[in-house]
């Protein structure tokens, strides 16, 4: 069999060469042909000037004693050459005076008699080619008649056979000697790149590059892509085998106890789940509007473990205990809310300053200018290491398993695993990571990649993120990067840095206690004065410059310019969170939402109709899951974005499966829910006619594409994102302790 295998390999380069040679050879006989003939006519040019110049002298003494004896014995003596045909005289006026016997007859009348200068060619004549040299010949500087020599070509077409036949043997013998060192080099190659691939698969030599032989460093970057490939492959077969399970709470419950022995699980965010705020004498608890909070908190109530977060609640010290704990969520308590506080001064500097005024645009293109200052960068340190110092307290054995969230806390994992070497660190990057121009115009960028990499686990959205990160690793640090496996080994400690497209709770926690989808519907209708039958869009977001309000806004009025029968049919409804109050940019870019609002309604308004309805203010995840409900249609459009899990929030409300998403081609999500109108935000026109699109779309074909988006959330939830971090997560344990475990054995039985 392999035998069999070998011939079909050299076939494959042995036929394609005895093609190419053929064709080749088919393409050089008629250029050697030519040349053959151009280098003879070039050598009986030659011949016929010295004959002509041999014989001119006696010519012409003898033409002027008119003796013809003597000139016939002078031309026959000529043509004794084999080559020289036939040799003749005429005069001025054209008549043939003196030639030899083999003068072709018909040559007389080709050759014309009104020549002032010498000239040679190639004529063709019934017996054959030959070649034609006509020479003046002069007595006194005075003409008298001209030499004719006629040389035979077909000699010519001998030499010509012969040079052909020797090109094809050429090429015959070639192609043999080709086709066989081929075959003996492929053969040979085939043989030792088998044996190196399958050595070097079998991970034999992968760590240790320069003791590597020379035929593994040719092969290492064939080995690299096949494993690549391999590793790809088993991650879709295992994401293929979940799909099987039900991944809810219970699921990851029961993964935590099987995989990790039951282990607490620590979760690490700026932005806390619950907030205590107190208006009125009266305390109300909120949630945050925060794609991080809606993702991570379903995942915490299900393995019960403690959130620490900074406490930014007005009344959030009142409600915890001597330990800054509070249980939650409150009347359903599952998990421990730890709260870290900070002085105005360090959320300035920390939060508002290195985080929002520095990371947050740098990581977003979306046209802010990243600011950095020296003061802001001291207080990301030294709050850092405050989130740090609660987890090492809150850590109840040497290996905890901690998960930091988002690029508030990039400092984290690498002063966690200073205290804990063990400790099993999961960081998840909620936002996009740039590339490494990009990220290089951080002045602590060096800083920032050390704190990471004290991860176990560096989960981004998109496989998009990961490679950039490795790419920016590899720029600004001495690291070893194994593409293949997607790892950096970095002063001992080795991070996998994987992709994890983050999703939403499902089902979604509202459907049981929300009002019917029609019910809803026709609440929001009647709670802002529409008709029944009105068609309505939504979008739902922090008021943010990264989400694409603005550009959103512009495309509902190109809409309503290109289709006025819109008018006071349709109302956009914008739902805008206040978000980072506190800088500049934010305060600038509320006040352009909110004059844009207002001209677009003053533009387009009629009696009691406004087109755009803008609610700059906090809304519960139920209210907001209302709107979901009664929007004929939900806009995303934001210019840079990790995932958006409002779009996934939307699909997972339309249990009717009714609504169209128009979602931005920039977020995470557009790699999964293809079948969302996907659109470029930044062009207005394109975005304005999918939304006319979404208004106008049968029914039919929406609950086609919302069954679609639906039951990929179904099988990639919020549990299965937690759940396959934390099964890589207990993969590296088992293997950390097992390699501990042989160190030890080796230590103490040498």
């Amino acid at each position: 069999m392999a035998s069999l295998r070998s011939i079909r390999l050299s076939l494959r380069f042995v036929l394609p060469l005895a093609v190419a040679l053929v064709l080749l050879a088919y393409a050089v006989l008629p250029l050697v042909g030519g040349l053959t003939v151009r280098w003879f006519v070039r050598d009986l040019d030659m011949r016929s000037r010295i004959i002509a110049s041999a014989l001119n002298n006696s010519l012409v003494e003898l033409v002027n004693t008119g003796d013809r004896e003597r000139i016939d014995a002078m031309f026959l003596r000529a043509i004794q050459d084999e080559r020289l045909l036939a040799v003749g005289f005429r005069d001025e006026n054209g008549d043939l005076l003196y030639k030899t016997s083999t003068f072709p007859a018909s040559l007389n009348r080709t050759i014309s008699a009104s020549h002032d200068l010498k000239f040679e060619r190639l004529i063709t004549l019934p017996q054959g080619p030959v070649h034609v040299a006509t020479w003046p010949v002069e007595s006194d500087g005075k003409r008298i008649g001209y030499l004719i020599l006629v040389h035979d070509m077909s000699f010519v077409a001998r030499r010509s056979d012969e040079t052909r036949t020797y090109v094809i043997v050429l090429f015959a013998v070639l192609g043999i000697v080709v086709s066989l060192i081929t075959v003996l080099v492929a053969h040979l190659s085939w043989r030792g790149w088998m044996k190196g691939v399958q050595a070097m698969l079998r991970g034999e030599g992968i760590f240790r590059p320069f003791e590597q032989p020379a035929r593994s460093a040719e092969l290492q970057p064939l080995v690299g892509d096949l494993r690549a490939l391999l590793r790809r492959l088993d991650s879709e077969r295992r994401f293929a085998d979940d799909i099987t399970l039900s991944w809810n709470p219970e699921a990851l419950r029961r993964l935590l106890r099987q995989e990790l022995t039951g282990e607490r699980i620590i979760v690490v965010s700026n932005r806390e789940p619950y907030i205590h705020a107190k208006a009125h004498g009266i305390t109300e608890v909120q949630r945050p509007a925060s794609g991080l909070v809606t993702a991570v908190e379903p995942v915490m109530r299900a393995c019960s473990g403690i959130w620490i977060a900074h406490g930014s609640g007005n009344a959030d010290r009142e409600s915890v205990d001597r330990h800054d704990r509070v249980p939650v969520p409150p009347g359903h308590e599952e998990y421990t809310l730890r709260r870290i506080w900070l002085t105005k001064e360090e959320e300035a500097g920390y939060y508002y300053g290195f985080s929002n005024e520095g990371l947050w645009p740098l990581c977003h293109i979306a046209h802010v200018r990243p600011i950095f200052r020296n003061g802001d960068w001291e207080q990301y340190v030294a709050i850092n290491q405050r989130f740090a110092d609660a987890v090492i307290q809150e850590a109840d054995s040497e290996d905890p398993v901690v998960l930091v969230q988002d690029y508030h806390l990039a400092l984290l994992p690498a002063m966690v695993r200073a205290a804990l070497p063990k400790a099993t660190i999961i960081t998840f990057w909620h936002i996009p990571w740039p590339n490494p121009e990009s990220f290089g115009i951080c002045p602590w960028r060096t800083e920032l990649l050390e704190g990471m990499l004290g991860s176990t686990i560096l989960g981004f959205h998109t496989p998009y993120h990961c490679k950039n990160f490795l790419e920016t690793v590899d720029r600004y640090l001495e690291t070893r990067i194994e593409h293949e496996s997607s790892t950096i080994s970095y002063h001992g400690n080795l991070t996998l840095v994987e992709s994890y497209p983050i999703s939403v709770q499902w089902p979604s926690p509202w459907g049981d206690t929300l009002p019917s989808v029609e019910t809803c519907r026709r609440e929001i209708l009647a709670s802002h004065g529409l008709s029944p039958d009105h068609l309505v869009g939504l979008g739902v977001d922090r008021l943010d410059y990264t989400k694409g309000i603005l550009e959103r806004l512009r495309a509902v009025e190109r809409m309503l310019e290109l289709h006025p029968e819109m008018i006071g049919r349709f109302t956009f409804i914008q739902i805008a969170a206040p978000s980072r109050s506190a800088l500049e940019d934010y305060q600038a870019f509320e006040a352009r939402v909110r004059n844009l609002a207002t001209r677009i309604n003053q533009r387009f308004s009629t009696g009691s109709y406004q087109p755009i309805v803008l609610k700059v203010e906090h809304h519960e995840p139920e209210a907001v899951n209302r709107y979901y409900r009664a929007a004929d249609v939900c806009m995303v459009t934001s210019l840079h974005d990790g995932m958006n899990l409002v779009a996934k929030e939307y699909v997972s409300a339309r249990e009717d499966e009714r609504g169209v998403l128009v979602l931005s081609q920039f977020t995470g999500a557009a790699h999964e829910l293809h079948e969302a109108l996907i659109v470029n935000p930044y062009h207005i026109e394109q975005t304005a006619a999918a939304l006319f699109q979404a208004l106008t779309m049968p029914a039919q074909e929406q609950a086609e594409r919302m069954r679609s988006m639906r039951a990929l959330i179904r099988d990639f939830n919020v549990y299965r994102w937690a759940g396959r971090m934390l099964l890589d997560a207990a993969r590296i344990r088992r293997r950390e302790r097992l390699t501990a475990r042989l160190n030890h054995g080796r230590e103490h039985g040498g």
